[in-house]
């Protein structure tokens, strides 16, 4: 069995700075059946990253300049999808909460346990094997780097799309809208024999029926009113490269007729032309919608849907992977603080849970949407929970003890009465049926000040206002 297979035979770098216990590490993994790379710093490790390419990082917390989380935050920038374990003689909760919210997979105390440490390196082994699988073949990363996943089904998506690249077949994406079906076509174009040609995206549902047929075969010119010059469609644009039709369950039903001869012959003609023009074009289309009910509904040729669906791939919701959540907020974050000029280190523990389990209707493009809020807002270098529950549109629910209760409506309380009476205790007192003595007792438990109510004094009527004790 090869190394993605099986955990045992894989490449791991180990980082201490404390030569014994990286002996230690070093056999004890060795003999486990790993090949182990050993290093002493943080600069060390990210220059063995680029020398070889490890499966999984065993890392202390104190090193000499980095220290293990900056080490992890400069490998998730790169490789995001490599697990990274942390070990610490001098690990507490709130260090171990820290590392996991911003991505670390595991966190361990020495001295740590053997045991333990195996299972934890197996486990990472097992959820990265998939997106090894995924890459296998590829050269490089490079075809899928937009897409930031540690996600079982979406590392056997990818896995599929790289196989799918290598031929010419029509590829259906299905998927909710915002899960991110242009990504995926754009990795698919990258990782075939097209990648050096042009990837061209169209929206069918955006364009008007009128606009849509001109914007894809183009036209001569005279041929309407404002064709005042000839005009390549973006079939003939993506010539030799991919054509991304997204929404294509939007398509008006004539134009449908339209495309469907343009695939049969490869061929398009622009309208107002008399000849027809070869087309060399990988298609991709992409929908939201159920394809096979509107087939019964008679709104989708049935022909054109085989002629596109040769493969389909299904994209999960955000809601159905949300193990990726903390990555890509994380990496959108971190995208996005240089954009707003913000140094920002990540996401507070109550935050990230909030993403975590939130509903995410609007997928991945509303998880960026969400982020960049809170990039643009954040006043301090971790993003408290208040402002993704702002961003998210979730009321916060205060849960107050019935003292506090009691406290907060007698201050409310005493306000409105004071503003009511322009701060004149008398009559505050007399309506809220006490003696002034009682009642200016609970303006000194609140630190209220009754003349900061009075109304303002026109200038040049003298002070105009009598002491609240004497009115």
């Amino acid at each position: 069995m090869s190394s993605t297979e099986e955990p045992r035979g894989a490449r791991l770098l180990v980082v201490d700075d404390d030569p014994d216990m990286l002996r230690l590490l070093s056999m004890r993994l060795t003999g486990a059946g790993y090949q182990v790379t050993a290093v002493t710093s943080a600069e060390s490790a990210l220059t063995q990253l680029e020398i070889e390419h490890p499966q999984l990082v065993l890392s202390d917390v104190r090193l000499p300049g980095r220290d293990g989380l900056q080490l992890f935050d400069e490998i998730r920038q790169h490789h995001p999808t490599l697990p990274v374990i942390l070990l610490t003689a001098h690990g507490t909760i709130p260090d171990a909460v820290e590392a996991t919210a911003r991505g670390v997979f595991g966190y361990l105390t020495k001295p740590y346990d053997a045991r333990e440490l195996l299972d934890k390196i197996a486990q990472a082994l097992a959820l990265a094997a998939p997106a090894a699988r995924a890459a296998k073949g590829a050269g490089d990363e490079n075809w899928r780097a937009d897409i930031v996943s540690r996600s079982n089904r979406m590392a056997e998506l990818l896995a599929e799309a790289r196989m799918v690249a290598k031929s010419d077949a029509s590829v259906l994406l299905r998927g909710d809208s915002g899960a991110g079906k242009e990504m995926l076509a754009r990795a698919i174009h990258k990782a075939s024999a097209r990648a050096d040609k042009p990837f061209v995206a169209v929206n069918c549902g955006a364009i008007p029926e009128a606009l849509l047929e001109s914007e894809l075969f183009g036209h001569m010119k005279g041929a309407f009113t404002d064709a005042v010059a000839n005009h390549k469609g973006l079939f003939q644009q993506a010539d030799g490269g991919t054509l991304l039709l997204d929404e294509i369950g939007d398509m008006p039903p004539a134009l449908q007729v339209k495309l469907l001869r343009v695939l049969q012959e490869r061929a398009v003609r622009p309208l107002g032309g008399s000849q027809s023009i070869q087309v060399d074009v990988r298609i991709i289309s992409a929908t939201h919608r159920d394809l096979d009910a509107a087939m019964e509904a008679g709104q989708f040729r049935e022909d054109l849907y085989y002629r596109l669906n040769v493969v389909t791939l299904n994209l999960p919701s955000l809601a159905a992977r949300r193990e990726d959540i903390p990555l890509l907020a994380n990496h959108f974050l971190q995208r996005l603080a240089g954009k707003y000029n913000k140094r920002l280190s990540g996401f507070a523990p109550e935050a990230l849970k909030a993403l975590a389990t939130a509903p995410w209707p609007g997928n991945v493009r509303q998880l960026y949407n969400v982020v960049e809020q809170v990039c643009a807002l954040s006043t301090s270098p971790l993003v408290p929970l208040a402002l993704v529950q702002r961003a998210l549109r979730v009321p916060t629910v205060e849960v107050q003890t019935y003292a506090q209760a009691k406290q907060r409506f007698e201050r409310e309380y005493l306000v409105g009465l004071l503003k009511l009476t322009d701060g004149n205790v008398a009559d505050a007192a007399r309506l809220a049926d006490r003696n002034r003595t009682e009642f200016y007792r609970l303006l000194q438990k609140h630190e209220l000040t009754p003349g900061s109510f009075k109304a303002d004094v026109p200038q040049g009527s003298g002070d105009g206002v009598a002491d609240e004790r004497h009115s």
